[in-house]
This record gives C-alpha cells, sequence and structure tokens, in this order.
C-alpha cells in the first residue's frame, strides 16, 4: 500500500489527532529564530559574541518580545481589524488564513467520512502557535457547515478554561427523540497559550474574541518544559496530548512542527511505545527528517509506527499541484482531500 493510500485509509477509521507548528503560520509569521536574529542585529550581536554559536539570553528574551508583538498584530489583522489597510503583509495574512479555512474544512469533512459506530466523530488540533489563524478559520467554516467547536471554555459572557471540558461528545437527537446522530466535534488544544489568552484576577485564564495586551503565552526560549510545569493550565493541555496519544488506535498528523520543543520531543518519544498509535510526520523538505529526528533523539529507522511523508514521497502531478516549495499546510490538506475523491 502507497503511503498516501495509508494515510487516507487511518484519516477516516482511527482516533484522529493533528500537531500543527509555527511553519503553517510562516507565510504570514516568521519562526522563533527569524526574531531572535531580529533582536541580535538590533543588539549588534553576532553568534560569537553571543556564545557557542548560539543566541543569548538577551537575544532570546528580546526576539520573544518581538515574536509576541507581531503574532498580537497579525492576530488584529486576522480579525479583519485593519481590513482596510495599506500593509503589503496583509494579503499575505489573507493566503494564509484561506489555507487554515480550507484545511478545517477537509477535517469536517473527514468525520463526516468516519463511521461514528468504531469511533467518536472527534478530531483534536493541538498547536504550539499562539495566533488565531485556527479559531478565525474554525469561526468561518461554522458558518456553513455543523459542527461543534470545543476550545476548552466554560461560560457564557465570561469564557474560562476549564481542560475538563474537552472530555465530551455532543449529540443532535430527533424532532420525535427517534435517533441520535453524533455531532462532529473538533477540539482545539493550545499547549503554549494564545494572544487571546488572558490571566483574571482569580488566577483563571479567560479565553476572549479580541487580542489582549498581555496575553498568557510560553515563550520558545527554551524553557518550555519549565514553564509548562510552573502554569497548570499548560500543563493540563500536554497531559490532553499525551492521553490521547495513548489511546488505542490513534494516529498523529505532524504539520509545520520540528520538535524543538524539548518537553513535547520527549511525550512523544514515550507515546510512540504505544504500537497502536500511528505518527505521520510531513516534512517541509527532503532534509527536514534528519533535523526532526536529532530533536526527537530517534535515530532508529525501524520504529515502525513513526513515518516520515517528504516532497520526495509524493507522487509528481498528485495533491501537490504545481507547489514545489515542500510539504505545506496546503499540500497536507490536499493530500487529505484527495482520499474522498
Amino acid at each position: 500500500m502507497h503511503i498516501l493510500e495509508e494515510i487516507h485509509e487511518v484519516a477516516v477509521s482511527k482516533n484522529v489527532n493533528f500537531l500543527i507548528g509555527s511553519g503553517c503560520s510562516s507565510g504570514a509569521i516568521g519562526t522563533m529564530n527569524t526574531y531572535w536574529q531580529q533582536a541580535s542585529e538590533k543588539n549588534n550581536h553576532n553568534l560569537i559574541e553571543c556564545g557557542d554559536g548560539k543566541y543569548c539570553s538577551d537575544c532570546r528574551n528580546e526576539g520573544n518580545k518581538l515574536l509576541t508583538e507581531d503574532v498580537k498584530r497579525i492576530s488584529e489583522m486576522i480579525l479583519e481589524k485593519y481590513e482596510n489597510t495599506e500593509e503589503a503583509n496583509f494579503k499575505k495574512i489573507q493566503d494564509v488564513s484561506k489555507v487554515y479555512i480550507s484545511f478545517v474544512q477537509e477535517v469536517i469533512n473527514l468525520m463526516n467520512r468516519m463511521n461514528s459506530r468504531q469511533n467518536p466523530r472527534n478530531i483534536n488540533i493541538f498547536t504550539t502557535n499562539y495566533d488565531l489563524f485556527i479559531e478565525n478559520a474554525l469561526d468561518k467554516v461554522s458558518k456553513t457547515e455543523t459542527f461543534v467547536i470545543n476550545d476548552g471554555a466554560r461560560g457564557y459572557f465570561k469564557r474560562v478554561l476549564d481542560s475538563s471540558n474537552f472530555n465530551r461528545t455532543v449529540s443532535y437527537r430527533g424532532p420525535s427523540n427517534n435517533y441520535v446522530d453524533e455531532i462532529p466535534s473538533i477540539s482545539l488544544i493550545k499547549p503554549h497559550g494564545s494572544v487571546n489568552w488572558e490571566k483574571t484576577a482569580d488566577e483563571e485564564i479567560e479565553i476572549k474574541a479580541e487580542v489582549v495586551d498581555i496575553p498568557v503565552v510560553v515563550n520558545p526560549d527554551g524553557h518550555e518544559s519549565r514553564e509548562t510545569f510552573e502554569e497548570n493550565y499548560f500543563h493540563d493541555m500536554l497531559r490532553i496530548f499525551q492521553t490521547e496519544l495513548d489511546k488505542p488506535q490513534s494516529v498523529l498528523f505532524v504539520i509545520g512542527f520540528s520538535f524543538q520543543d524539548k518537553h513535547i520531543a520527549k511525550m512523544m518519544q514515550r507515546a510512540l511505545r504505544n504500537k497502536e498509535l500511528n505518527v505521520y510526520i510531513f516534512c517541509y523538505s527532503n532534509n527536514t527528517e534528519g533535523t526532526i529526528r536529532k530533536n526527537l533523539e530517534c535515530d532508529d529507522k525501524d520504529i515502525k509506527n513513526l513515518k516520515f511523508i517528504r516532497p520526495q514521497d509524493v507522487q509528481p502531478g498528485g495533491p501537490m499541484g504545481k507547489q514545489e516549495s515542500g510539504l505545506t499546510l496546503e499540500t497536507v490538506t490536499n493530500i487529505l482531500k484527495s482520499g474522498g475523491e
């Protein structure tokens, strides 16, 4: 069986999870190294001056601030606060938004093709991004598709994050109680926080419909594991990630994520012990596999339930179409879509 046929099969027959990283938003937002480099140039540093060929703590901290401010600004534009802007990046943001919308639409299509008697019609989307591209896509698609958006919040006027809310399903009951049909549900879990998360006076996290001044986020400074354990909410989000991967007959699709977060990398190493778990990592380029294996500390190519999908593995003229730069969120969406045709 060709790897793409295998992906099409497991996508509608397993407990499906997606892990989305910064590469999926890179058309509008740079990676963390981009902002560390900007901070280094601002401080008139180079890697030799920073020490050991790595960015110093000052450059990292300054770069993290630049990243957060950029994500806040772009997220405002995602929410169409600046729809009349002349900024050149606005079209890029619109293009990335369209890709996310197409991705969410295909996730809905996957759930509609699932057999609810075998698996719940629920797909988990984990993302370390704290931009609002996914939230915007979910909102747009919800206008035309019937599905439940579960971001873990409870409340009406004041929506507070509560991880226990992820363990639920929603069903439609016929008008005469003559049948019950499970409604497709997307759970959005953000282990590194979001620019619309705000800490309240009661030490809770409120999820707002806007970008907040001081968002609750975990900075990509190499100490993610420390911060995630200092903050109970982030620990809860990652606990859900581990729990879902430990379930029998589960599958994880990884897109735009290189596992530089050491804590998530260790969780993945542990999860791969579950032989019923299948992990498919979509590599942006043919050389990305080596970087990811190094970050995962996984040189063993005989691990049967870990598979890397590279551009060279996708047949010419297939789902990639005219795209030649690598496997992006748009490409993966087309690959998943082709399975329903």
